[in-house]
């Protein structure tokens, strides 16, 4: 067996006095060896980034190393001063980001991003460096690599600009690469490209890769071992088949039953009065010359879920956006109980449009941080024609029936876990009683466990309240749980539209059939 390119020995990382536990990472051990990838698996505060950030000499202030050790290809890591770590990051230990679009500038051009990486460390020549960049594109199988190199980041879709950033991480071919998180915010299949061009890269370089994530059907398609990390301790590491089969740590049986799968389930109707709660007729949208939305036709029951799925500029927000009416049609209707939103305004729209309420992707972005959770519900109980008393009121009972305490009522955003967040949003939704909840893409940035709390909630809530949902998702798996129809969109039309069961296990379009062979550990787990 090759020697290992990284050896972690008992690392503990401290947290500063008044955090929820002493350390950060505590008695972290494991090794890393040459074209290998190692995933780094657990939910949010189980340690990753911290863990990676050390391994970059990078830890956020406060934090510091108690004890243990860090070598790559024997060299200590934990002992190397702020200019030796200039030259180490890049040269000999590389980075691929979570959100390519945040990590990549946005006023300069890919190509002159990547020959940064070599003018950075003194390396090649102004004329060597613009070929090697054209290389690097070229390795990442981008088309046109020129015009790639020549366009800034916004005019590239996010697959594109994740490759750009592997490119930029792969420049001076380092011996470990860590990617932290690289596809959560990609497509299906984006993600399905982005993953084998890393085991690739990996089988052509010979990187020793350090893959983290939340994601285990990513884990099952990329992992030759994996590491599962609790609280900041690794309770579990092995071979991924061991790890994925027969789990031995309760955490990690409990993080692989949460991974949504695509066996399909009957469930409870609410009682609810049987018609439809929504009709879509005709209805689309065009920007100047670009069709956002092809004239599409759709009907939802009341008291069903109707998953929309597509990659991203497949059209769903542009339709989730007609929907609630927040952008105006070029044609077509959408009626809620059967009045048209679209031939509504002012004060008979304002009203019409309690009828339908949104839970958005980012549940922190989408809430005042100034405000306490519970004066973000009352406002929208007020707003459906609560007193302020009747008002708090219902904010308290909701905060109850999504899961947190009526105590949580003065806290404010900033003080809940992601999933806390979610849930806030969603009864800020149901707070203006409506007949229909948009979710859009509401569980993708959680992790698996999360995930399945939300996804829990949402159905019961569901039967007990009798509301009709609209789940807008890139993630088949996910779809195939909560809903009773599914809507497949390609480029702004809906080019499959059945229910679920048939949808999973005889699609019919080959988009379908695309989006299901792409889903991350499908056959594995």
């Amino acid at each position: 067996m090759s020697a290992p390119i990284l050896e972690v020995s008992g690392l503990t990382i401290a947290l500063p006095p008044g955090a929820d536990r002493p350390n950060a990472i505590t008695d972290i051990n494991l090794a890393l060896g040459p074209a290998e990838i190692l995933c780094i698996v657990g939910e949010s505060g189980s340690g990753k980034s911290v863990l990676s950030s050390a391994l970059m000499g990078a830890l956020p202030r406060g934090l510091t190393i108690a004890s243990g050790g860090i070598a790559l290809n024997g060299t200590d890591l934990t002992r190397q001063t702020e200019r030796a770590w200039r030259d180490i990051r890049g040269r000999r230990i590389a980075m691929i980001p979570q959100e390519p679009m945040a990590a990549l500038n946005p006023s300069t051009r890919v190509g002159r991003q990547i020959e940064e990486v070599f003018e950075i460390h003194g390396r090649l020549t102004p004329q060597e460096r613009r070929a090697e960049a054209l290389r690097l594109i070229e390795e990442m199988h981008l088309p046109d690599p020129a015009r790639i190199a020549a366009a800034y980041p916004h005019q590239l879709s996010g697959g594109q600009c994740q490759r750009i950033c592997i490119a930029m991480a792969l420049s001076l071919n380092p011996d470990l690469l860590i990617a932290d998180e690289p596809t959560t915010a990609l497509d299906v299949t984006s993600q399905a490209q982005v993953l084998k061009l890393i085991c690739e890269l990996r089988d052509l370089h010979g990187q020793g890769v350090l893959f983290i994530t939340h994601d285990l059907g990513v884990v099952a398609d990329i992992a030759d071992r994996i590491a599962v990390m609790e609280k900041g301790r690794l309770v579990e590491i092995g071979a991924a088949r061991q790890i994925l089969q027969a789990p031995a740590h309760p955490y990690t049986q409990k993080l692989i039953a949460a991974v949504p799968s695509f066996a399909t389930k009957s469930r409870p109707r609410p009682a609810v009065e049987a018609g439809a709660c929504l009709q879509v007729q005709g209805l689309a949208k065009t920007y100047g010359r670009t069709q956002a939305l092809k004239p599409c036709d759709l009907v939802v029951e009341r008291g069903t879920t109707l998953a929309v799925v597509g990659e991203s500029g497949s059209g769903k927000s542009t339709l989730a956006r007609l929907l609630i009416r927040l952008v105006e049609p070029t044609s077509g209707a959408a009626m809620i109980n059967g009045q048209d939103l679209a031939k509504l305004s002012g004060a008979p729209l304002r009203k019409a449009r309690r009828t339908i309420q949104m839970i958005f992707q980012d549940p922190f972005g989408s809430l005042n941080p100034r405000r306490s959770v519970g004066d973000v519900i009352a406002r929208a109980a007020a707003l459906a024609g609560a007193d302020r008393a009747s008002a708090r009121q219902i904010a308290k009972d909701l905060l109850e029936r999504v899961g947190l305490s009526a105590a949580a009522y003065a806290r404010r955003p900033s003080a809940f876990s992601g999933g806390q967040r979610q849930r806030v949003g969603i009864a800020r939704a149901l707070a203006m009683r409506p007949d229909i909840l948009i979710a859009d893409e509401s569980v993708s940035a959680l992790d698996v466990s999360v995930q399945a709390q939300v996804l829990d909630l949402l159905r019961e809530l569901q039967l007990e309240l009798g509301v009709t949902i609209i789940f807008i998702t890139h993630d088949l798996r996910v779809a195939a749980g909560i809903s009773d129809q599914v809507a497949v969109m390609k480029r702004g039309e809906i080019v499959e539209l059945c229910d679920t069961a048939t949808l999973v296990n005889a699609p019919a379009h080959p988009y379908t059939q695309a989006l299901i062979a792409a889903a991350p550990g499908r056959g594995v787990i």
